[in-house]
Order: C-alpha cells, then sequence, then structure tokens
C-alpha cells in the first residue's frame, strides 16, 4: 500500500484539521526537528495521535533530523535582498546567534566551515536555492558577495555551496538528544539528510541501537551528488531512499533532476528497497485551493515510476488548505495505482 505523508506546522496542528487529513488518505506524518526537539513537539504529537484514532489510522511518524546541513545563523528580524546589490557574509561558530545589529551592508552570520570554500566567484545558495549570491571579494575577514536573485530571507535558513563538500558531523547533539526519547513519541522512521555515505546510516542505526529503538526505520534523504553517487552502498543499510529533490534541485541543473530522479527510481526497483518523492508535489496548493496540471501529472508519474511514498511539506505545515492536499495526494496517488492495475490486467 502506497504511503500518503503530510508534514505538520502551524497550519495543522489542531486536531480537527489533522482528523480531515487522515479521513483523507494520509497514513504517516513528517516532522521537521530542524529548529524544535520533540519535547516541545508533544503537544502536536498528541494531536496527530488523538486525530489519527478518531480517523482509524495507525499512524506513522517521521522525524527529519538536523543532520549535517549547512545553516546560516538566527536573524533578529527578516532580511530583504535584492538584485545587484551587495551583502556581507560573517562568519560564526556553529550553534551562535545573529547579534541583531545591521552595518550600512545587509550582513548574514554562517558558519566557519564554509570559510575556506567562499572564493571569489563561488556561487552560495540559500533557504533552498531561492536566494543566490556569488562571491566577490573578500574584507577585514568577512567575505562580500553580489546578490544575483533576491528575496526575503529569515534565520536558520539552509546554505549550500554548489559544486563544494563541507565536512560537517552525521548528526548533531540536538539529534542524538531526539533519537534517545524516539519511541517514547511514537516515531516510527527517522530521516536522515543529506546522507553521503554508509557510514552516515550506519552511525544512525548505531544511534538507534543504543536508545533501544532498533525497530525504529531509517529514510536515506538524497539531497546532492554524493547521496546519488554512493547510492549503491546506501541501498542495502537503508530502509527507505527519500528523492529529496529541493536541495538536489540545488546540486544539478533543474533541467537534469528529473533524470537524477528517474535513476536513483530504477536503482530502488532493482534493489527492492523502497523509495519516497517528495518537495513541491502540490506547492501552488500552499495559497490555491486547486493544484495545477503539472503538479498531478507529476504525482501520477512519480507511482508509476514505483514510489512506495509521496510526501507533501509546506503544502500542509504552512498552507491554506492542508486537508485538500492530502485529498489530491491520497485520490491522485490512488488513480495512478488503479492504472497501473488495469495495464497489467
Amino acid at each position: 500500500m502506497l504511503d500518503i505523508y503530510g508534514t505538520i506546522g502551524p497550519a495543522c496542528r489542531d486536531k480537527e484539521v489533522l482528523r480531515m487529513m487522515f479521513e483523507a488518505g494520509m497514513t504517516g506524518l513528517r516532522l521537521n526537528l530542524s529548529h524544535v526537539t520533540l519535547a516541545m513537539s508533544a503537544p502536536l504529537i498528541e494531536n496527530l495521535h488523538e486525530a489519527a484514532a478518531e480517523a482509524g489510522v495507525t499512524p506513522q511518524l517521521l522525524i527529519d533530523m538536523q543532520g549535517p546541513e549547512l545553516r546560516i545563523g538566527k536573524m533578529a528580524e527578516p532580511l530583504d535582498l535584492w538584485e545587484g546589490e551587495n551583502v556581507c557574509l560573517t562568519f560564526r561558530a556553529t550553534g551562535t546567534e545573529d547579534s541583531g545589529e545591521r552595518p550600512a551592508m545587509p550582513s548574514i552570520s554562517v558558519p566557519e566551515t564554509v570559510g575556506p570554500f567562499l572564493t571569489k566567484g563561488q556561487e552560495v545558495l540559500l533557504d533552498d536555492g531561492k536566494i543566490l549570491l556569488r562571491v566577490s571579494d573578500s574584507k577585514d575577514g568577512d567575505t562580500l558577495c553580489e546578490v544575483l536573485r533576491g528575496g526575503r530571507l529569515t534565520g536558520s535558513k539552509s546554505i549550500a555551496l554548489p559544486g563544494r563538500s563541507v565536512h560537517t558531523p552525521t548528526m548533531t547533539a540536538m539529534d542524538l538528544a531526539n533519537i534517545r526519547v524516539a519511541k517514547k513519541y511514537g516515531v516510527t522512521a527517522v530521516m536522515q539528510p543529506f546522507v553521503r555515505n554508509r557510514q552516515d546510516i550506519e552511525t544512525v542505526r548505531c544511534a538507534l541501537k543504543e536508545a533501544g529503538a532498533e525497530d525504529i526505520r531509517i529514510f536515506a534523504k538524497i539531497e546532492n551528488m554524493d547521496g546519488v553517487n554512493c547510492l549503491d552502498e546506501l541501498l542495502p543499510v537503508s530502509d527507505e531512499i527519500v528523492i529529496a529533490r529541493g536541495d538536489l534541485g540545488n546540486a544539478v541543473p533543474l533541467w537534469h533532476l528529473p533524470a537524477v530522479q528517474k535513476i536513483i527510481a530504477e536503482k530502488c526497483r532493482k534493489a527492492g528497497v523502497p523509495f519516497m518523492v517528495v518537495t513541491q508535489m502540490l506547492s501552488s496548493m500552499e495559497t490555491r485551493a486547486v493544484p495545477t496540471r503539472a503538479e498531478v501529472s507529476d504525482i501520477f508519474n512519480a507511482v508509476l515510476d514505483g514510489a512506495s511514498s509521496v510526501m507533501v511539506t509546506g503544502e500542509t505545515a504552512v498552507g491554506r488548505y492542508p486537508a485538500a492536499v492530502i485529498n489530491y495526494l491520497a485520490k491522485t496517488a490512488a488513480d495512478a495505482e488503479a492504472f497501473m492495475k488495469r495495464s497489467v490486467d
């Protein structure tokens, strides 16, 4: 049976909304732990389980870890970046906060680990690639960049350097703390971001074992070319592969992304390993009540390619129509399954 996942957030924290989502066909929810802990999310998780029980569903709860993803510092207020202007990247130790002070030039604090890679001409992607900078110079230990693609930036968003591989630990202290209490909160799977090699999965597996949670599954998120290139070694040790097209679409030219998705899907099918497709499956529904034709075709084709699960993120976490999103996702996926069955028969 195909799994239908939403993402829990402000738009669907209410138990009644969650119940409608389960009744529409949702089988599980993703909880993003990039900025919060399981303990902090306890009221949301309680609503999730109560809503699922009322809908007659045994829910799956996926926790999306911090992992090795790089993020900018926190900000006192949003920062509007405009194409053609200059911005300063200042260095900070991981975990420290932006002071909130604003110099004449807009300033963004970034992890110290990216410093050696910020050479002239290097592109810098912020907030899942929504904002694009290019390094132009360095001054007084800081890095000056030109804004090539602007937008509104808030704190703790992702930062990526195309073509560069910045080493960071597999798991953070917060990840380890969350794993220790995962069983208590009914977690069924851990989503490990930016998987780079087999060792990343084995590290998570070891942490789960130490926590007495060996039965919790591991979903390996393929979000960069390191993950794509080592897929053969990930397949035997992962319970499910996640084709996470957001950051993966930053790692390759967008016009090449569909081919990468097809390659991963084919390898998973041949190895008999389940895989999930996620990111922008119904993104227009964050603000619209009806999806685009292209979006439903995308869902349909993902199922035809053999996906064992499909998932939406912001569409249910912050969108206006979370229950309707699940309705379209589930019905499109069911129609694709029926189509495949007719084709076989």
